[in-house]
């Protein structure tokens, strides 16, 4: 196994770094041209292997591969056409890549219909994985990220999970997990999935480091993979706040690194994989070079000086009447 991947509870190994696609003002055509320029590295390598060494190449190979959609983000269809013209063009093989979207709440009544119109958009035969984007199951016309009132429906997790592991069964995807859940609400899960989670996608970075979670979920074998691994910059609800802070701020310059590459490597030394949205050149090149980056011990004891804030905390999906959380508190179980 490479030394830029980790092993999952169900054999596959997943990269460590991800790119994310969410982009709320985003258009199909930028889109589409920053997940090739994240793959500009891996097409080098292809070109070049038959002239390097074994070692050579690995090194090359730390390239973007792993990349994260949802339906609700809007994005398949320019990843799924980047990915696509990349492998009709011969440069990279489908079986490098490691694809994955999410089940909308609008669509936990039928999990294998909604991956199937996701697989379309992509034009893909099959997910790497497929995520349960979040613990709401909302009426099927509220395709839109920002629910209302009147949008929520009960929410039946053992019925929505049945049809994830309906997904595995007939090989729509090659993993399945959760997303944005606590450590409560995958306990409650595990009590009736025949498949356990994979991967349980988070939102972690220095300033919400997630420890309670952590440590649940490596004492359950799911992979913990971080989204706003550096506090979600540029997105409408992502905050600057990590990358700012004089702790990370100071720990970067020692080490001559942007403070981005400190809060990734600091994300990748708690065993996860960090998904991390940006679509320009430079910072994506910055972004993987986080796979260079040492951090030492004291710079983990100063991170753990942070005060903790949590950036993405939903509460669009609290509210008295009809959503199955009546406080914030209810939707994280109280790890916030």
């Amino acid at each position: 196994m490479r030394s830029d991947q980790v092993r999952l509870n169900n054999g596959m190994t997943i990269p460590i770094i991800g790119m994310g696609t969410y982009s709320f003002e985003n258009d199909i055509n930028t889109t589409e041209n920053a997940v090739q320029t994240a793959l500009k590295s891996f097409f080098r390598i292809l070109h070049l292997s038959s002239e390097r060494s074994n070692t050579m190449i690995q090194f090359l190979q730390m390239g973007y591969t792993h990349f994260d959609t949802a339906q609700i983000y809007g994005s398949e269809p320019a990843l799924g056409n980047a990915l696509g013209k990349a492998i009709s063009n011969g440069f990279i093989e489908r079986e490098d890549l490691f694809v994955t979207s999410k089940l909308w709440g609008s669509h936990h009544h039928d999990p294998v219909s909604a991956l199937k119109q996701t697989l379309k958009r992509l034009g893909m035969e099959y997910l790497d994985m497929y995520l349960v984007h979040w613990p709401v199951r909302l009426k099927p016309w509220a395709n839109h990220p920002l629910p209302e009132e009147e949008d929520f429906e009960k929410l039946d997790m053992e019925t929505t999970w049945a049809g994830m592991e309906k997904c595995l069964e007939i090989g729509l995807c090659k993993g399945i997990g959760v997303s944005n859940m606590s450590s409560k609400k995958i306990e409650n899960l595990l009590d009736f999935a025949s498949v356990p989670p994979a991967v349980n996608q988070v939102e972690m970075h220095p300033m919400w480091r997630q420890k309670k979670l952590r440590d649940f979920c490596k004492d359950h074998r799911i992979h913990v993979s971080a989204y706003s691994a550096i506090g979600g910059p540029g997105n409408f609800w992502g905050s600057t706040a990590v990358v700012e802070d004089p702790i990370i701020q100071s720990i970067a310059l020692k080490h001559k690194a942007t403070p981005a590459q400190v809060a990734l490597k600091w994300g990748i030394s708690k065993g996860a994989s960090v998904i991390v949205k940006s679509f320009n050149e430079k910072r994506l090149k910055e972004n993987i070079g986080a796979l260079d980056l040492n951090l030492e011990e004291n710079d983990f004891l100063e991170i753990e000086k942070m005060e903790e804030k949590k950036i993405m905390r939903g509460d669009f999906y609290v509210n008295q009447t009809t959503s199955p959380y009546k406080t914030i508190q209810d939707l994280w179980d109280d790890e916030i």
